[in-house]
Order: structure tokens, then sequence, then C-alpha cells
């Protein structure tokens, strides 16, 4: 079979295969990685005709997309790092930014090669030059790199400039002491105005200097009208740095009470009765609240970060929805709720993550509860979910019950007890226990309907119902002994250990309830006590001391005897605890102190308990970041800062516009506007010049005749001004000032007449020349 794999030809084989050098000595040698490997590769790079090199550069990237080694090749490749060809030049640097790092000796030794790219035409060779360049993590050539940075963040292609901020992180965690030469390299970034490249300098300042607002202040406006325009990165990467800019120069929107809000409360007013003693209440405590008015800059980043929402990048939507949820007023909050129900569309992973934040933003307030009211059904879970999908939408249907949609849920929950998945189906009931323990309409039916599942055949049903009944009885002041009698009679059925010792322990503290069935259950129990698991074996011994208190004539001897089985048991826990216990009750000598508030300290009254949601307690991380997602501090995350009580100055975020220069030909004219002015004409009035270099003193022969006869002919000139300026108005003005002062009509028009006519001989040569 090998020597077939041998024969074939090498114009059969595919460009991956061409790759594997094949000899015919063995069949081990298809796989053989030695310095054959690539052969053909390297011949073709090492050949003279930049066809074959651009092929064999195609390859090689071909391969290095597919995520196979091909470092071995860096020699034969660092050495066409100087081709004249562009396409091959561009091919090579894409490889040495891949393998720089890794084959830093011979990467250094292209360090002048690199150097001179800096300086190429073509603005992708730059670019590419110098990633290549910070791709190099060595310490020697830091200096090398700060100049090429320097000189990169001043290049006129925007693209070489997003290049040079993204070197930046590189030089920065390669030597951290550069970071003063860094600042002012981004200083100039962050200024620039196109849109290309403040996104990576945003990003480039948030890994340096996160700190430094002063950099931020007056490229904030700047920052907030090009957000559109930024690519979808930079949106996010700009959009979750003005968050946290934003929460230290402006104060809560939500302490008081904001403008918009106090008129329309005014205004409404004037049409309400005011002798209502509700409303008087109400306007007395609205009074109270501290007016709050937002600050400019404040409602411009929320109006310029409006448009964001309507992104097709849900990245951009879930950065933009965690801005207002962090910065704006409660009501404007709402605005989000349908950017985020529109994320639901995408992919499991999108909707995790989306479903995660909603989640904690209905647990937040009643707020964030009512603003997904509307989209409710949204929310229903689909038979094609994954379980996690599943669970996540159960945590935000159960926030979102109210007294007005809690039958439509109570009839899709009983829908999804009947699923295939155990984990799902222990949600579902886990969400009707804390809908009956919040509503209390519905707490009675909720109860009622898990007392029917606890006749399920599914264990995993029946598990689940016992321990939500378990925490709904705490809250109740009824007695409810048939629910009790018949979790008694589960014991023999039920195998899950956790309901198992939930049955044990309802039975321990209501034993007063059910005084004939409870020492019954003891014994029982008694009698298994060696097969049970830890939590059912501490719940019996809990059991063992309720009864003795409570029904000492019945129990005394059982009680013993489940505390001598305890007494020897392997676990330190259980045997520490029933010997602890054993001492209380059953002292050897006269009866301490504890043994006569035995019943106060075993029999004492429990608090309900309170069943709240998981996300409850999410509030401290930031929305949609990694922490909030797994509910845990994860590596390198920084703590949203907290409002100021009083808000900064507003006015270093204000940028004076510079003045333009001034412009040297434009004071000469002025200079030379003044000269004429200061020397006027016979009649009082300055001489009209038509050309920028016309002097005072090279007057032409036109203008002077027409100085000396100006005077003469002024009277006669007075009759037909009129009627030249009506016939001239769309010559420009330089022109017919000219060409009044050239020609010198014979005789005045009449007055009957529109217009005069021009005389024929003696103006022509003169019009000639004006044209």
């Amino acid at each position: 079979m090998m020597t077939g794999v041998n024969s074939v030809s090498s114009n059969d084989l595919s460009p991956s295969m061409e790759a594997v050098d094949l000899e015919p000595s063995s069949s081990a040698t298809i796989f053989h990685t030695d310095q054959k490997k690539h052969g053909d590769l390297r011949e073709m790079l090492d050949s003279s005709k930049d066809s074959l090199k651009l092929d064999a550069m195609k390859r090689i990237i071909s391969m290095l997309a597919k995520g196979r080694d091909v470092s071995d090749l860096f020699p034969a490749v660092v050495k066409n790092v100087a081709s004249k060809n562009i396409e091959v030049k561009k091919l090579v640097y894409v490889y040495l930014t891949r393998y720089a790092e890794e084959q830093q000796d011979l990467a250094l030794l292209s360090i002048s090669t690199f150097q001179r790219a800096l300086k190429d035409p073509n603005q992708l060779i730059r670019a590419s030059a110098l990633r290549v360049l910070s791709s190099i993590r060595v310490s020697v050539i830091v200096p090398i790199m700060l100049l090429a940075i320097k000189e990169s963040a001043v290049d006129m292609s925007p693209f070489v400039r997003k290049t040079a901020a993204h070197a930046i992180p590189k030089l920065y965690s390669l030597e951290p002491e550069m970071k003063e030469e860094l600042i002012a390299v981004l200083e100039k970034l962050l200024a620039d105005r196109t849109t290309l490249v403040i996104g990576s300098a945003v990003m480039a300042f948030q890994e340096v200097c996160p700190d430094m607002n002063e950099l931020i202040h007056k490229n904030f406006r700047k920052l907030v009208s090009l957000l559109v325009d930024v690519e979808e990165w930079g949106q996010i990467v700009i959009v979750n740095m003005l968050t946290r800019y934003a929460r230290t120069q402006f104060t809560d929107p939500n302490l008081g009470q904001t403008e918009s809000a106090d008129a329309a409360e005014d205004e409404g007013e004037f049409y309400e009765n005011s002798d209502d003693d509700d409303d008087e209440e109400d306007t007395t405590e609205e009074a109270a609240k501290p007016l709050y008015k937002m600050d400019p800059d404040h409602r411009l980043l929320l109006r310029s970060t409006k448009p964001l929402l309507q992104s097709r990048n849900a990245s951009v939507v879930m950065a933009t929805a965690q801005l207002y949820w962090h910065l704006a007023p409660k009501p404007e909050v709402q605005l989000v709720a349908k950017s985020l129900v529109r994320l639901l569309r995408g992919h499991n992973e999108v909707q995790a993550i989306v479903l995660n934040s909603i989640a904690s933003m209905t647990i937040k307030s009643q707020g964030g509860a009512k603003m997904f009211q509307p989209y409710l059904r949204q929310f229903f879970v689909r038979g094609t979910d994954p379980s996690h999908i599943k669970i996540l939408k159960l945590e935000i249907l159960t926030n979102l019950a109210n007294g007005s949609n809690i039958s439509i849920l109570l009839r899709e929950f009983q829908s999804y007890i009947t699923g295939a998945d155990p984990a799902s189906v222990a949600a579902t009931i886990q969400a009707i226990g804390r809908c009956a323990a919040t509503i209390s309409e519905v707490t009675d039916t909720c109860l009622a309907g898990l007392v029917h599942l606890l006749s399920n055949r599914d264990p995993t049903v029946v598990s689940e119902s016992v321990l939500e009944i378990k925490k709904l009885l705490q809250t109740q002041e009824a007695e409810h002994k048939d629910i009790i009698i018949q979790m008694a009679k589960l014991l023999d059925t039920v195998e899950e250990p956790g309901a198992k010792a939930a049955i044990v322990w309802v039975v321990g503290e209501y034993c007063e309830r059910i005084p004939l069935h409870a020492p019954d259950v003891l014994r029982k129990m008694a009698k298994a006590f060696c097969t049970q698991e830890i939590p059912v074996k501490l719940q019996i011994v809990n059991l063992a001391v309720k009864m003795y208190l409570t029904n000492p004539a019945q129990t005394k001897l059982i009680s013993q005897y489940v505390f001598n089985l305890a007494k020897f048991d392997q676990n330190y826990d259980l045997r520490d605890r029933a010997r602890f216990i054993r001492a209380i009750l059953f002292p050897q000598g006269e009866p301490g102190k504890i043994s006569k508030h035995a019943k106060k300290i075993f029999l004492a009254p429990k608090p309900p308990p309170t069943i709240e949601s998981k996300f409850a307690n999410r509030d401290e991380y930031q929305l949609g970041s990694l922490s909030h997602f797994i509910n845990a501090r994860a590596a390198g995350y920084q703590d949203l800062p907290g409002f100021p009580e009083d808000a900064p100055d507003p006015s270093v975020r204000t940028v004076e516009v510079p003045k333009p220069a001034d412009n040297p030909w434009k004071k000469k004219d002025n200079q030379e506007k003044k000269s004429d002015k200061s020397r006027p004409g016979p009649s009082g009035q300055t001489r009209a010049k038509f050309y920028d270099s016309d002097e005072p003193g090279h007057r032409s022969a036109a203008a002077a005749r027409t100085d000396s006869d100006s005077s003469s002919d002024s009277e006669s000139d007075s009759s037909s001004s009129s009627s030249d300026e009506e016939s001239s108005d769309s010559e420009p003005e330089p022109v017919k000032i000219v060409a009044a002062a050239r020609t010198k009509p014979r005789q005045a028009a009449p007055p009957t007449k529109s217009k005069a006519k021009a005389p024929t001989k003696q103006t022509k040569p003169d019009t000639e020349s004006d044209s």
C-alpha cells in the first residue's frame, strides 16, 4: 500500500501534501519531521524568481492559518525580508509577526531591514515592520522600538498610527520604566481625530495608564462625538473606558430628583386636585429630595451612545447597555430593554451572557423588572434551548412574576415539569416555590401543586418538591398536618439524601403537630440508621433530641439507642455532635445548668428562611463582565469606581479652539491698502487697485489720464452713473472700476435712455486688453 503512495506524481498532490517530503525508503518517512520536511518550500524561497517565492509564502501562510507548525522555515523566510516584491514582503512580515518572539536571535539579525522598512513609501510595509519590531521581546532593542513608535505616531497614514498604538502596550510590558515616554506618545494619539486611530489609542491608554483621567479631559467631547463612526472593536473599548471615566466625574443621577421629572410634576399639579391628602404627602416627600441637574457632558454621553443600541454587534449593544445601567437615570434605563431582547435571537453563547445580565437587572430593583414586563413571552423556554439557557430564563420569569401574570407563568411552569432535562425540571420546581413565597395570593395554590407532585414517578421531581415544601412550611402560620403526614409516608420511597433529610427535619420540627406519627418515624429511621447517608444521620439525631424533649415517655429508649449508634460512627462530625448532645440530655451525675435549659436550646423558634434569587448579590461586579458572569472575582478585574459626592470641575473638559496662524500675504495686502488710503485722488476718493502687485509708484497711463480728467467729467458722468451701474451688475467689481477708469465718454447720455452707448473707436483697444 505504501508503494502506491510513493508512486503518486507531484502534480497530483494537494498543496497540503506537497509540504510533506515523501521518500521511498519506508512507510515511516511520511511522518518524518527532520530536515527533509518542507524541503520544496526551502528551494522555492531560495529561488531567484519572485513568482516562486510568492507561491511558497502563500502556502506557508496557509499552513500557518490552519494551525500547523512552520517555525523550521524561519531562516529561509527571514532572508526574503529585503525582497523588492511588495507582495512577498507583506507575507514575510505576517510570518515574522507570528514567530519573531520564538526565534528572537534570528529576528535580531534583520533589525536594520526593519528600520529601513519604517521609511518605506508603502504604508502597509511601514506598519508591518513596526508590528514585527514590537513582537521581538528583547530588552536590547527597547530604544529602537521607542524611536520607531515615536516616528510612527506622527506618520501621515492613520493605519501606521494605529499600529503604533498597538505597539505601545507591548513595549510597556517589556519595559515598564518607559512609562513616561509612552504617555507622551499616547497624548498625541489620543488627540488624533481619525476614527481608525482613537480606538487603538484608548486601548493602549487602558493598558498603560487607566487612572490618568487628565489625558481624557480635553479629549472627552471629541471621543463622544466620534464614537458612532469608530469601528465596532474600538466602540467597545471606548464605551468601557467612558463608563469608568463618567463614574469619577459625574454625580449619581438617581440620588435626587431630575429637573424634567420635577417640571412634569409641577405641570400635572395644575390639573390635579390639590386638596387630596395623599397627593400632599407625595409632593412633600418629593420636595424633600434634592434637585438634580445633570451635567451637559453627562447628557452628551448618554445621547451619543444611544444609537449604539441598534448596532449589529452584540458586544457593542452589551457595552452600551451596561453604560446606561451604571450611569443613566432609572427612567432612561428602559431604553436598553428592547435591544437586549433582540440579542436573544443570536447564538447560545450570546444568549447566556445577555440572559445573565437581564437576570441581574430584574432582581436589582422594581424598575429593572418593569422594563422587561412587555417582553415576558420572549423568555419562555423552548424545547431546543440547552440546560443552562433554560435555567436562566426560569430565573428571569420568576423575577418578573407578579399578581397580574402569575397565572400565565404557573401554566407555563406546569408544562416544563414534564421535560426530560432533570436540571431544568428542578429549576422549574424551585421557581414555583419562589413564586409561592413572594406572591401571597398564590401561596396556597403553589403549595397544593407541590404536594401533588409528591406522587410523581420521577424521583427528581419528588425530591425537589420536598425541599420546596419544607421552605414554604416555615413561612406559613397554618399547621398543615395533612402535608406533614403525607411527607412522612414518603420516607420509604424517597432515595435522594437531601430530600430524605428534609422530611426528617420537617417531622422533627413539627413533631408536636403529629404526636401519633412522629414516634413511628423515629423508630423506622433508627432501625435503618447505619445504612443512611451523613446528612440523613444528622437529621435523625436532631429528631431523637426533639422527640425526647417533647415525648420522653415513648421515645427515651429509642433516643438513647440512636445516640449510642452515633457515638461510634466513622464520621467525626456526627460522632462529636452525638457525644456533645448526649452529655446534655443524659448526664451521668446530677443535671447541670445547661440540661435545665435544653428545651430552650433545641426547641427554640427559628426565623423563616428568605427565598431569594442567586443573582441578588451580584451588584458588586460590573454588569456584563466575566466576574459578574461567574459570580467571583476574576484575575485582572477592577472594581467600578463609585460616584463622587461633589462633581469635579467641568471646565477641565473645555478645549479652546486654536486661532489660525496669521497669513503673511494678508499683512502685506493690508499695508498696501493703508498706503493707498493715505494718498487720496483729486476727487477725494482712493484709487482702486485691480492687481495685488500694483503699487502707488507704478500707475498706468489710463489711470493717470482718468485722474486728470475726472474733475472735468464728473458733472457729465453723474447723469449716466445710475444706468451704468445697472448694466454692469454681473461684472466683478475690480473690472468695473478699471473699465470705468479707462473709458472716457465724449458726451453725456440722454436721461431718457436706460443704457448709454459706449465709444467705439477709442475704447476698443482697452476692452480687448481687459478681456
